[in-house]
């Protein structure tokens, strides 16, 4: 899992992240706002880019919307929570408010909005639902929890900039949006593009220019505004990002079946067909264990026969690398390399290809389940015995009560969702 934050003026502090690096990346699309700072919060990895650049030398319509979120999809950003200030057009959204909208409407003319522009490519991209409920929600959690003023669901309209309304800009605008700004779209369309979950923390600065009884808006006043409301947000952020992960492990668990008495009485089968079956589901789990793994210059990803095939083998084409498959004895039709292991009562054996391996490739094993660790252990076993270094053994599920792991204690092991119990 790796959380995308999009810094407005004065919020892309690196000082929020641990261990915190800069990184110069460029994309298809051109050259982003910003170098990317890379670093970790509470042990979840976060990338944050500075929207109109470390020095605010950018405007609004001359930022590079397609690279930003580009160069955030290219570093396997699973969620972008963006910060943005937002004018008020309605008198209960107060300055110093924080607002999650739901809805957004496009009165931009000159912003390149699509990553379907060239000749055969048209897609024509779902907007019903364009920001995440999922974020909203938890970010308005945050905000119950610290007392903040906040509103949770809101239209927001986007204007071209960089100047401000005019009053009867700002009366018709009112009659049909809650906040005013300049930077949401093209974002959130782009970030859909991608099928990553975007939400926005809009920090009210201003009622914009219709409140008779309120200075018209300025720059100074939002930057002085925003400059108020920064620790604020920074808190919110500090608290939302490491629940994001937890709130994907919940989800990945509950789409795991439990079936009692299988394959013999008093086994509690966990099932993952119900996880296959789901596609919000496998898309969750492929990606934490593509941001796990794509950095390790894997050679290879080796899947244990049955289930595993299945993890691995997406994973194995997400990755860019090939698939070596690990099965029972007498399945593999070319020359093979045998390893036993124990069953409870008697001994297996599972094989690979001679050839399957070059010394020195980097391997990282992959199967659904830990239990005993038996079949994981051979597995391990083989992939030495022609010379392969086994990077980590990744499992989805591991039953914490068999004490599988302890089998594998050579080897580096992770496991994305423990279960107590058979």
């Amino acid at each position: 899992m790796k959380i995308g934050v999009i810094g407005g003026s004065g919020l892309d502090d690196p000082q929020l992240l641990e261990n915190y690096r800069e990184k110069k990346i460029k994309t298809p699309y051109g050259n982003p706002s910003s170098a990317l700072t890379l670093g970790t919060l509470e042990g979840v990895e976060v990338v944050i880019i500075a929207r109109h650049g470390k020095k605010h030398e950018i405007y609004p319509s001359k930022i590079n919307y397609r690279a930003n979120i580009y160069a955030l999809k290219q570093e396997g950003c699973t969620h972008i929570i963006s910060t943005n200030a937002v004018g008020s057009l309605k008198e209960h959204i107060k300055p110093g408010d924080l607002v999650f909208p739901d809805q957004f409407i496009d009165f931009t003319r000159f912003r390149k909005n699509t990553y379907f522009d060239k000749y055969g490519e048209v897609k024509h991209q779902p907007m019903a639902e364009p920001f995440s409920n999922e974020l909203r929600e938890l970010l308005a959690d945050g905000c119950r929890i610290f007392n903040f003023p906040h509103h949770t669901k809101a239209a927001i309209i986007v204007i071209e900039g960089p100047r401000f309304s005019t009053k009867a800009e700002s009366f018709m605008f009112k009659n049909f949006a809650d906040i005013i700004g300049m930077t949401t779209f093209p974002e959130v369309a782009l970030a859909n593009e991608l099928n990553i979950p975007y939400a926005s923390i809009a920090m009210s600065t201003d009622y914009d220019c219709w409140k008779d009884d309120e200075p018209p808006v300025s720059f100074e006043i939002v930057m002085q505004r925003m400059k108020e409301n920064a620790e604020k947000v920074k808190k919110l952020l500090m608290y939302v990002i490491p629940i994001i992960i937890k709130k994907d492990e919940e989800y990945i668990k509950s789409k795991i079946r439990t079936i009692p008495n299988f394959p013999k009485p008093g086994i509690m089968f966990r099932d993952i067909t119900t996880l296959l079956l789901d596609p919000d589901g496998m898309r969750k789990t492929i990606n934490i264990l593509y941001n796990r793994y794509k950095d390790k210059k894997i050679t290879a990803v080796a899947g244990i026969e049955s289930r595993g095939f299945i993890i691995a083998g997406i994973l194995a084409d997400k990755l860019g690398v090939g698939l070596i498959p690990i099965r029972k004895k007498g399945k593999l039709p070319y020359q093979t390399v045998s390893q036993s292991y124990e069953l409870e009562y008697g001994t297996d054996h599972i094989e690979i290809h001679a050839d399957a391996i070059k010394q020195g490739d980097n391997i990282l094993l992959v199967d659904d389940l830990i239990a005993t660790g038996g079949s994981s252990q051979a597995a391990a076993q083989l992939i030495e015995k022609l010379g392969g270094k086994v990077e980590e053994i990744s499992f989805i599920i591991e039953l914490t009560d068999l004490r599988g792991r302890e089998k594998l204690k050579k080897w580096p092991v992770y496991s994305m969702i423990k279960f107590e119990g058979e």
